[in-house]
């Protein structure tokens, strides 16, 4: 398809030279489609017209365009050969929050590819969260061995997506959540606890400036989000040793104004997380209930300057959210609004929760006027899944930008289109968290995925749970469909090689354990035997080329800072497998008259689970791996 440009695009020009990465076009003198670039005043209105070979784009704001580019590159594919479209923006700012903290720092190239396709969305920012992940000068432990991002990285990250009028926004941690830093003996001055800095302490704001000044100077916003959010421990450690004991809010208050001195004296706006002012608020501790009422002296100490930004991820009451935005509105400035998409503590993605979520919060956003909305891509506990997996889950939030009511057929068109992969291969990932024993239409948060693959097949802290389950060949199932689903030309198809070696791996590990512990109770040497030497080898290999698939995709994506820690899961995994093969036949041979691993009663991980519509949830790898001491957890200080 060959294209002539006219009109307002001279500023468009390198964004849609980046876009031939991506869609099949060329831009020529000599072309068969005339496309005019129109930027007007006024609304929020994108316009895209097209009929006898011509096109116009009308649009405002430069992301509009590279929707509205992108939507007429669509139709035009499809032979369409006359056609109109107008779309209203529904929100002023709307993105994904990246996490680049929990071990995953997304490479230069593999950034550029998710703003193109942002871009094709038609999405406008992302914010990206970095707890220690990017350079302060003067702090050598600031991000050490972390992957970092150096300022001229941020700042090349900035230039890429503000040709496609996407604005980046730091979001940074000024208060708790840097336990990453404070973990090193060279900078014990700043800290209070594990995760929370000393308040109080000038060296403290010493370094807090260093930190803005430094996090945002290599980019064009104003906007900083300043963090400090879940910050239980603050005043609890070294500060209350020297201090004694003060309130949690006054001193959230005071330092708050100090950070705000900071931001207000470098020129920018700040935004922080609620939820610690409205669980100080609340009778029962809750962040987000709806029964309560904001006292008067929180809602007078909380400065003007800074917008709060309300988190939620899990309900899928609409109502909820209404009421929650009503409390944030006490505070006489419109809150922003962050929902997620399930990809933490998971291999899987939880379309079933986080589109059901995110539909409710969105639908309570625009009858309450919310102007800016973000949906968080976290990736807790050293993130095994990754951000392109959560793809339709930001073209969901693409298609509610752009319209009152969501068309799930234009959803599932525009998921296509923009990011070259079907939807329905998107949700087939929600299924390697939905074995049997988790209900259709499950709602709660659960990752077997996680939990079946890393757990220790003699020890079987979660066998409880799906005892006289066919798990085994539902993941056998499960692989089969990854298989079928595949389009190896399509630019993301590598995506799909973990879920489908992973679902391999579960297809004979995930009932592995629950298999070892009934032979083992029935003395069946012949089965015991069938299992230490024909299946556990065969789960060993299979688990190393999920490790190969595993590390490819996280080197292609991401620095190969962090990955080591999935490797030593890894390594673990497969030691471990070796032990079992030894222990039986150890036994089998006589050597040892018993295995004790094997003697020991199997409990349920959470007490009430077999009641449960799911198969339970654990948030970190090494209570999968094993119910004994992995490290030594230190006083809060």
């Amino acid at each position: 398809m060959k294209i002539k440009l006219a009109g307002d695009f001279t500023e468009l020009l390198n964004g849609i030279t980046e876009l031939k990465k991506n869609l099949s076009f060329e831009i020529s003198e000599s072309a068969d489609i005339e496309l005019v670039c129109k930027r007007i005043q006024g609304d929020h209105d994108i316009s895209v017209l097209f009929e006898n070979g011509k096109g116009e784009i009308a649009y405002r704001h430069t992301n509009q365009f590279f929707r509205a580019f992108s939507l007429l590159i669509e139709k035009i594919q499809k032979g369409e050969t006359e056609f109109s479209i107008k779309e209203k923006e529904q929100f002023k700012t709307v993105g994904p929050m990246f996490d680049f903290s929990r071990n995953a720092v997304m490479n230069q190239d593999s950034f550029y590819e998710m703003i193109r396709m942002l871009a094709m969305m038609g999405l406008n920012s992302a914010m990206l969260y970095m707890e220690d992940t990017y350079e302060v000068k003067g702090e050598p432990y600031f991000g050490y061995m972390r992957g970092r991002y150096s300022q001229e990285e941020l700042k090349r990250l900035d230039d890429y997506a503000y040709q496609f009028g996407i604005e980046l926004i730091p979001c940074i941690q000024t208060l708790a959540h840097l336990e990453e830093f404070l973990k090193w003996e060279g900078v014990l001055h700043y800290k209070d606890t594990r995760g929370a800095l000393l308040l109080e302490s000038e060296k403290t704001y010493e370094l807090l400036e260093n930190m803005i000044q430094s996090v945002s100077s290599p980019f064009r916003s104003k906007r900083i989000h300043i963090g400090m959010d879940e910050a239980e421990e603050l005043g609890r450690g070294i500060f209350l040793n020297k201090h004694g004991h003060k309130p949690r809010f006054e001193l959230m208050a005071k330092h708050l104004d100090r950070v705000l001195q900071i931001t207000d004296g470098l020129g920018l706006e700040a935004v922080m997380w609620s939820d610690m002012f409205l669980k100080l608020a609340s009778d029962t501790g809750d962040s987000y209930s709806k029964k309560t009422k904001i006292p008067d002296y929180i809602i007078e100490q909380t400065p003007d300057q800074v917008q709060l930004m309300y988190w939620q991820y899990n309900s899928t009451d609409v109502d909820h959210y209404r009421q929650i935005i009503e409390q944030h509105k006490a505070f006489n400035k419109k809150p922003a609004f962050a929902g997620g998409i399930w990809i933490w503590n998971t291999f899987a993605t939880n379309y079933q929760l986080s589109l059901q979520a995110s539909n409710a919060a969105l639908q309570a956003c625009k009858e309450k006027e919310i102007d800016d909305v973000f949906v968080t891509l976290w990736g807790d506990d050293g993130i095994e899944n990754n951000p392109y997996a959560a793809l339709l889950g930001l073209q969901f939030y693409a298609e509610h930008a752009y319209a009152k009511e969501l068309d799930e057929d234009k959803l599932y068109e525009r998921v296509a289109f923009c990011t070259g992969i079907q939807a329905e291969q998107y949700l087939l990932l929600n299924e390697l968290d939905t074995p049997p024993g988790v209900d259709e239409g499950n709602l709660e948060q659960t990752n077997p995925s996680k939990f079946l693959l890393w757990q220790d097949v003699l020890l079987g802290v979660f066998d409880k749970h799906i005892e006289g389950l066919d798990v085994d060949t539902y993941y056998e199932s499960l692989t089969t469909k990854f298989q079928n689903s595949r389009v190896e030309a399509a630019q993301l198809d590598y995506i799909f090689e973990v879920p489908e070696k992973l679902s391999r791996v579960l297809a004979l590990k995930a009932g592995i354990g629950v298999k070892l512990k009934s032979a083992y109770d029935k003395k069946d040497q012949t089965e015991l035997s069938k299992i230490a030497n024909e299946i556990i080898p065969e789960i060993s290999t299979r688990v190393k080329e999920l490790r190969n698939a595993h590390r490819n995709q996280w080197l292609k994506m991401n620095k190969p800072f962090g990955w080591e820690v999935i490797d030593i899961r890894y390594g673990g995994l497969l030691n471990r497998l070796d032990t079992v093969t030894m222990r039986v036949n150890d036994y089998l041979n006589g050597q040892i008259e018993m295995i004790e691993e094997l003697e020991q009663e199997r409990l349920y991980y959470s007490p009430g689970i077999e009641n449960a519509t799911s198969l339970g949830w654990c948030s970190y790898y090494y209570r999968m791996a094993s119910p004994n001491v992995f490290f030594h957890v230190l006083p809060i200080y």
